[in-house]
């Protein structure tokens, strides 16, 4: 891939022609030497991709494109850091919106972007050992044709008539990502005085509707999504009127009610 209005947007670009794992690579290389923030990596062939919960996350080589970028969050508390996939969400939601702005596009808390209610971006963020950083994992159907999309509820930027350009979207991406990012850092990892927070309001989808939330150990909670809170948490309004924030990392499943 040439992606050289990306390249010119972060410190490295590191592009492979294949990876088992984007997300898994940077950490490893993260690891292993003093890479900066905002370090990506990308290849538009991922082997062996993962979503949340360990699911498997595949498509056809060449038709989507792992992103994976480093963020150094030292001097952000542990608690806040569920911000940082909600700012990739914002980020992919306002990149594929510039390109179909007569779609309704949107992201379910906390980690899908949704064109007309279908997926078309994932995201995965994982911290690093001692909280040396965060990297943030984003998955994009480009050009996946109808047939080859892998369930209904999917969707690709070329299905939506959407500019699929490899480095169009990296950097639309990417630049929308710093900038968010660079803020809420700025801001000490308030997302209210960066701007963060009332950008994901505006554009998060599950705000204002019926979810029902799966959690570990089986427990269900449904009710009505109303806000997220300082740390990025969804707070659900429960049947009988009391509020609880559920962090992302509690969430075995999270789908807007039918």
């Amino acid at each position: 891939m040439h992606l050289p209005a990306s390249q010119a947007l972060v410190p490295e670009l590191i592009v492979r022609l294949s990876s088992p794992s984007t997300n898994a690579e940077l950490a490893e290389l993260a690891r292993a030497g003093d890479l900066p923030s905002f370090t990506t990596l990308v290849t538009d062939d991922q082997t062996a991709g993962r979503g949340r919960l360990d699911r498997v996350w595949v498509a056809p080589a060449g038709t989507a494109l792992a992103i994976s970028v480093l963020i150094r969050s030292a001097e952000i508390s542990p608690q806040r850091l569920g911000w940082l996939p909600i700012a990739a969400g914002v980020a992919m939601t306002e990149t594929i919106a510039a390109s179909l702005p007569a779609a309704s596009v949107g992201f379910k808390w906390p980690n899908d972007v949704l064109v007309g209610g279908r997926k078309v971006c994932g995201v995965l963020a994982e911290l690093l050992p001692e909280h040396s950083g965060v990297v943030v994992g984003a998955g994009v159907n480009l050009s996946m044709t109808q047939q080859q999309l892998p369930v209904p509820s999917a969707t690709s930027l070329a299905v939506e008539g959407a500019d699929a350009e490899p480095d169009t979207v990296l950097a639309g991406y990417l630049g929308r990502l710093q900038q968010l990012i660079s803020g809420y850092l700025d801001a000490g990892g308030d997302a209210e005085t960066s701007g963060l927070a009332q950008r994901a309001r505006e554009l998060c989808e599950t705000l204002g509707r019926e979810v029902r939330v799966e959690m570990p150990g089986g427990r269900v909670l449904e009710g009505t999504a109303t806000g997220l809170d300082r740390n990025g948490r969804l707070i659900v309004r429960d049947t009988a009127g009391a509020e609880q924030a559920v962090a992302a990392g509690d969430v075995t499943h999270a789908r807007l009610a039918s």
